[in-house]
């Protein structure tokens, strides 16, 4: 039996991974080290329009996942 795969796009690149893949595979699909550094929440996977998605999101044929770095605000930003 074949396992049906999709194409989605991390950070401007091409990917297959099966169907029902989650975001972080598809990460971890193009770089290991990148998904080693979304599990330790030092960096983020947002969606083609910037928006924070979780690493467990399913994938579909034509998701767009981008990586940025993970901010944190200090206490003086709240003031």
């Amino acid at each position: 039996m074949t396992t049906r795969m999709v194409r989605v796009f991390v950070n401007a690149t091409a990917v297959d991974v099966a169907a029902g893949s989650t975001a972080l595979d598809a990460v971890r699909a193009w770089n290991s080290s990148a998904a080693d550094e979304v599990s330790a929440g030092t960096r983020i996977i947002t969606d083609s329009r910037g928006l924070p998605l979780d690493a467990a999101a399913p994938m579909s044929a034509g998701s767009i996942l981008r990586l940025t770095p993970k901010r944190d605000r200090d206490s003086a930003d709240h003031a």
